[in-house]
């Protein structure tokens, strides 16, 4: 397997994973990604290095961005507001990689790249409804924080978010 920054080039296979990804998401009841988000972002994650892809037998498999900040960050008690943290967003796993090691193995590399980054804690905004990925941040040590950050959209639509964050252990190089 490759672990490596995404390039401009493997935007049309990054969209097309994702697609078939809010398919399954859809499928499941967990509607709360659609044509918009987070396909829409991933051409500025590619320009600004902070998309990462996971391939195996030449085909994406799993991709996350890390982000310097998040809309909901102001919206939450972190531990510490003042140290630098990374944002874990767009993580997905193809479905047939689902339940193989990989959502973890991941999650390690985010780790690893945040710390090399500098960053102190790795955050994320989980979605109220999304049980799944709620129990498997839980079951990685990312503690919940108070507070929670709702997304109001155009429609009337909302998203409630709660915040997780990790402390990174520091690596020595």
């Amino acid at each position: 397997m490759e672990f490596r920054l995404a390039e401009i080039q493997d935007l049309p296979e990054i969209k097309s994973v994702y697609k078939q990804i809010i398919k399954v998401m859809d499928n499941d009841g967990i509607q709360i990604w659609d044509d918009i988000y987070p396909c829409d972002y991933f051409e500025d994650d590619i320009k600004n290095k902070r998309l990462y892809i996971l391939i195996k037998n030449q085909k994406i498999i799993s991709a996350f961005a890390l982000c310097n900040e998040n809309r909901g960050e102001k919206f939450v008690k972190w531990e510490n507001n003042n140290a630098k943290s990374l944002y874990l967003d767009r993580f997905a796993v193809k479905k047939n990689y689902q339940k193989k090691g990989i959502a973890s193995l991941m999650l390690e590399k985010a780790k690893q790249v945040a710390s090399n980054l500098g960053a102190k804690y790795l955050r994320l905004f989980v979605v109220d409804i999304n049980k799944p990925a709620i129990n498997f941040y839980q079951k990685k040590g990312f503690k919940r924080v108070d507070g929670r950050y709702i997304e109001v959209f155009g429609d009337g639509f909302k998203l409630r978010e709660y915040g997780y964050e990790i402390k990174l252990l520091e690596i020595t190089k």
